[in-house]
């Protein structure tokens, strides 16, 4: 997914001169056509996100379309007051993209994993959040932060090589994409994490249970009808997230049936009240935490049996 934003973002940037690459001291190789192509749209701030965010607040009150990136537990947790004040309070044009989503940066431990910035930026006013799983929500959701006219936060995994939407499948920012369907039971789920479930659900239906899967890859402003739809008459509903379930996409459903209904019960399946556990890749620190495909598999099958 990184790659494909990065191809967006360049030619977003070729096409229009407004359009600026803002990095942390990061991304020297992989923005390496940028910085040759257009020097001028690209700032290095160093080990300084916070100020990162502050610059690119500045830059958008010129007229400026700023896309700030580096990894994404330095700006939800390091920068929040940044983006709070200087960008979302302002109601600026800025693009904020967090790459390493949940927990992409197995190997570096908690510091570097991403796993509460859904719950502390979605109360933030005015902040669209963005939170693609495959590389074709990637490519659409990137130009649609660029059509909105405010604060987008994208949050990224690294790179999911494998394309999970049907032929002819397309993507609606704002809209949630049903890419399984079923009768017993309905994932939501939002991220990398989705290749995951989709694995569970082809095991799932192997032993008789029929489970539909829906991608939630945006998550403000919130597809409350089509989440409604996709829940109606279904007996077991789950969220399924490489992130707290508090504040996360769980708490989000959570909020959305407890106003409006739901005939269904909603089990939250991701990290409940604890860091995620254990050092390695991404699959060795899903493993850990029960949050691989044979993790929510077992998970999803207990209830029914």
């Amino acid at each position: 997914m990184r790659n494909t934003y990065l191809r967006g973002l360049y030619q977003l940037a070729k096409k229009d001169r407004n359009v600026l690459s803002l990095v942390s001291d990061n991304g020297l190789i992989v923005y390496d056509d940028f910085r040759r192509d257009m020097p001028g749209q690209y700032f290095n701030f160093g080990i300084s996100e916070g100020h990162m965010i502050a610059a690119a607040a500045g830059m958008a009150s010129c007229g400026k379309i700023p896309f700030a990136y580096t990894i994404g537990s330095f700006l939800a947790y390091r920068s929040y007051e940044f983006i709070r004040l200087d960008v979302c309070l302002q109601n600026l044009n800025v693009k904020i993209v967090g790459i390493g989503a949940g927990v992409s940066y197995g190997y570096l431990g908690p510091t570097h994993h991403t796993t509460e910035d859904i719950a502390v930026l979605r109360c933030i006013p005015n902040l669209t959040l963005l939170s693609p799983a495959t590389q074709q929500e990637t490519k659409a959701l990137v130009q649609y932060a660029y059509d909105v006219e405010g604060p987008v936060y994208i949050r990224l995994g690294n790179n999911l090589p494998v394309g999970l939407y049907p032929v002819g499948g397309t993507v609606l920012p704002g809209k949630i994409s049903i890419l399984r369907e079923g009768k017993d039971a309905v994932v939501f789920v939002t991220g990398e994490i989705l290749h995951q479930v989709m694995g569970a659900a082809e095991r799932l239906h192997r032993e008789g249970i029929e489970v539909g899967v829906v991608s939630v890859h945006t998550l403000n402003p919130f597809d409350t009808e089509g989440v409604r739809e996709a829940a109606d008459g279904i007996p077991l509903i789950y969220s399924v997230e490489e992130h707290s379930v508090v504040g996360g996409l769980g708490g989000l459903l959570s909020e959305t049936f407890a106003e409006h209904g739901c005939e269904g019960r909603l089990v939250r399946i991701g990290l409940k009240n604890c860091f995620a556990k254990g050092y390695g890749t991404r699959e060795e620190v899903l493993m850990a935490n029960q949050l691989d495909t044979e993790g929510i598999f077992q998970r999803i099958l207990e209830d029914f049996n």
